[in-house]
This record gives C-alpha cells, sequence and structure tokens, in this order.
C-alpha cells in the first residue's frame, strides 16, 4: 500500500467582499484654480489711450503760480497785464486817498479863516502868500479888483464869480486826475480775463485731441490755468469799481468844499461893495 501524497497547498484567490487598500493623496489640499486674466484686472477698467499717459505729463503744481508756469503764453500775457491793473489800482487808490485827505484839510482852515474875516482885506491879509485852493481863490478875486481900479463896478462880482469858477473847475480837474484809470480797470479786466479763458480752454480741447483721451486727470488742469485768468479779471475789476465809486464821492465832496470857499469870497466882495467905505484896489494890494 503506497502512502498518499501529500497534499499540496494551492494559492487561494482574495476574496472579492474584502476591500482594496487606499492609498494617501500626496497633496490633500487641491491648488486653487488661477484665471489668466486674473493677473491685470485694472487693465479693463480704463479705455484704450489712457493708460498710455503717465503720471509724469500731467502737472504735478496746481497752485496759481503752478497753473501760470504751466499756462499758455498768451494766457501768461493776459495774466501778467491783470496783475499789473490791479497793482496799478491800489496805487491810485492810496496816492488819491492821500492826496484828497489833504486838499480837504487844506480847503476846510480857509474856510475858516473866510469865515471870520469881516472884510475882503482881512482875508486876503492872511492868504495872499497862501498856495491853497482858497488862497488861489482870493488871490484871483484880488487880481480882478486891482485890473478894475479905473472901471466902473457895475459888472466886477460878474468877473470875480467867473475867475472863481475857473479855478474851481481847474481844481476839480487836478484832483479828479488818474481816476480814469480805474474806471477803465473795472470795465475792461472781467472782458480781458474771459479772453484769456476762452483761450485756454480752446488749448486743453486741442491737448485733448492729440492725447486721443478724455480722462479728467489730463483736462482739469487746463480748464484750471484757463479759469485762473477769468478770476484775476474779476479780483482787478471789482476793487476798481468800488475804489471808483469811493474817489468819486470824495471828489464831489470836494468840490462842494471849494464852492462854500467862492461863496465865501464873493460875500466879502459884495458886502464891501455894498458898504462903499473904500476902494476895494486898495483893500486888495
Amino acid at each position: 500500500m503506497q502512502p498518499a501524497a501529500p497534499a499540496t497547498a494551492q494559492p487561494t484567490a482574495p476574496s472579492a467582499a474584502t476591500p482594496a487598500p487606499e492609498t494617501a493623496p500626496s497633496n490633500p489640499i487641491p491648488a486653487p484654480s488661477v484665471s489668466p486674466n486674473a493677473a491685470a484686472p485694472a487693465a479693463t477698467d480704463q479705455p484704450v489711450g489712457q493708460t498710455a499717459i503717465g503720471r509724469a505729463q500731467l502737472p504735478q503744481d496746481l497752485s496759481p503760480w503752478g497753473m501760470f508756469q504751466d499756462a499758455d503764453r498768451l494766457v501768461k500775457v493776459v495774466l501778467i497785464g491783470l496783475a499789473f491793473a490791479s497793482l496799478v489800482t491800489w496805487t491810485v487808490w492810496l496816492a488819491k486817498m492821500v492826496e484828497l485827505r489833504t486838499a480837504r484839510r487844506e480847503v476846510r482852515d480857509g474856510l475858516r479863516i473866510l469865515a471870520n474875516a469881516a472884510t475882503l482885506a482881512q482875508a486876503h491879509e492872511q492868504l495872499r502868500n497862501g498856495t491853497t485852493p482858497v488862497a488861489q481863490l482870493m488871490q484871483a478875486a484880488a487880481q480882478e479888483i486891482r485890473l478894475s481900479a479905473n472901471a466902473r463896478g457895475d459888472g466886477l462880482k460878474e468877473r470875480i464869480a467867473w475867475q472863481l469858477e475857473r479855478l474851481e473847475m481847474a481844481t476839480s480837474r487836478k484832483i479828479s486826475r488818474g481816476t480814469g484809470v480805474l474806471a477803465t480797470v473795472g470795465s475792461t479786466a472781467p472782458f480781458v480775463g474771459l479772453f484769456g479763458t476762452v483761450w485756454g480752454i480752446m488749448n486743453s480741447f486741442i491737448g485733448i485731441s492729440n492725447a486721443h483721451t478724455t480722462n479728467l486727470a489730463v483736462v482739469a488742469p487746463g480748464i484750471a490755468q484757463a479759469l485762473l485768468a477769468t478770476a484775476l479779471g474779476l479780483a482787478a475789476a471789482i476793487p476798481a469799481v468800488m475804489i471808483y465809486n469811493l474817489l468819486a464821492r470824495q471828489t464831489t465832496h470836494y468840490r462842494a468844499l471849494l464852492g462854500d470857499a467862492s461863496a465865501l469870497v464873493m460875500a466879502l466882495v459884495s458886502r464891501d461893495l455894498d458898504r462903499a467905505k473904500l476902494p476895494l484896489a486898495q483893500a486888495a494890494e
């Protein structure tokens, strides 16, 4: 009897019920997906042509002096002319205020002398060597009296009145000298400034056309430079008109004081003629 052959172990197939082992992922956190257009989000915010305008091309100083330096040549001429007109306005105001104040004080002093004088000879004695307007009125009356020494006295007062009126007009013209410049500045300065503004805005529109952009950062500096001319024109015109009106009122007051002085001189002449106690030619010497 032969021995039984040993049973060979047969490999057993893995059971289908046993789950296969899972391999761990090498990168548990997924990488975010990057859009190709996300790198330049601001590129679509500006229209074509605006990105070519660099900040270096735009004026950095928007102060009045900076805008003047960056302005067009003709606009600069307008601004300089308006600044000079404003300087002339304030110079005339200062000079005429001093002149009118001095002239009014001199006329008031002469009025006090005429009011306190009883006769023409007394007033002439105090004013014969003076250079004030009242002294000139008195000297003109005395001169006419001397020239009329051998003539009839019927028309003496009329001749003296004509002489005094002529002196009043000459003194008024002298005191009003220089105020016409204020009227000219006040009436023309706004239009000169407007001309500078129109020219500056026209150049701004030309620059917009050449740059092919309507970006406000490009347009605003040129328009601001243009509007500076209008602002300076108004700054020159408004004080000129106000100062002209002020000087006109003070000149009218000064003329009224001269009229009072002429009336007092004529009163002294008429008083001496009515008294007829001495020849007026001797009183005026």
